[in-house]
């Protein structure tokens, strides 16, 4: 179907020629039936001249719907494949770096006890005394959490009133992972809110990455971020909140880094 489209939009403008020296041609064929109407005395020819004009007047509102069609291909509807496409190449292409640095634990060998010899003497066990027992605690690893706040991050832009406010992500926080996105977002005649992000995956332009058409008047939910379709690095989270004539009334952007998930530590054997 892509192929088709991109065809259209290479050859777009043959087909305005085509059709408009067809449009022409039926006009012509239109003004000429017209006179016949008007000049004719007898009634069966008036009739056949009509049926001439309504035919060539309906081929001439097809033609102009076909230049339009073309016109809708070449402007709207290419463009969006294409973007659409190197959308899918660009996370083709993170998913299959994410696959060639996955690293290697190496070869897994299992340590396997010595049979036991026979005939060994056997010695008494000398256990300690009941104050001779300690406790030790091990110490357990702790992945960075999520929300990890970054520092020296850029300053936030707008986030000045509750009509547009982002507590998740924060501003400097480090997404490895789902997260939740809350926040708020309302104003005076509300119509809807935009969650939108802008990095290297995206080309530094903003991507819409969510909508909403209820107002969040109290901290709550306002979607859900997963991190997975963009390549690691630094990049603009913003909120924006329209009301009903779709003006821009309130915005807050934070910024935030997208890494890959840290790897869960292994415990060493005993």
């Amino acid at each position: 179907m892509s192929n088709i489209i991109f065809l259209i939009e290479q050859i777009a403008v043959g087909l305005y020629i085509l059709a408009g020296v067809g449009i022409l041609i039926l006009w012509s064929r239109w003004r000429a039936a017209q006179y016949d109407v008007r000049a004719t005395r007898f009634e069966l020819e008036r009739d056949l001249a009509r049926f001439r004009r309504d035919n060539a007047l309906t081929l001439i509102i097809l033609g102009v719907e076909f230049m339009l069609i073309v016109a809708g291909i070449q402007r709207v509807v290419a463009p969006t494949v294409r973007s659409d496409q190197e959308l899918l190449r660009l996370v083709a292409m993170t998913r299959d770096d994410d696959i060639d640095e996955i690293p290697s634990d190496g070869v897994f060998a299992t340590p396997t006890r010595p049979a036991p010899l026979a005939n060994l003497p056997i010695e008494p066990v000398e256990l300690p005394r009941d104050d001779e027992f300690s406790i030790f605690v091990t110490p357990t690893l702790t992945p960075t959490p999520v929300g990890t706040i970054e520092p020296n991050a850029p300053p936030v832009y707008g986030c000045d009133t509750p009509n547009a406010f982002l507590q998740i992500p924060a501003n400097g926080m480090r997404v490895f992972q789902v997260i939740r996105v809350a926040g708020t977002a309302f104003v005076d005649d509300f119509s809807s809110y935009k969650i939108e992000i802008s990095g290297p995956t995206t080309l530094n332009t903003f991507w819409v990455i969510d909508e909403g058409a209820i107002p969040v008047t109290e901290l709550g939910t306002l979607s859900q971020f997963n991190p997975d379709p963009y390549a690691p690095g630094t990049y603009q989270f913003q909120l924006t909140v329209f009301d009903t004539t779709r003006e821009l009334k309130a915005s807050c952007m934070v910024t935030i880094y997208i890494s890959r998930p840290i790897p869960t530590p292994t415990p060493l054997g005993g």
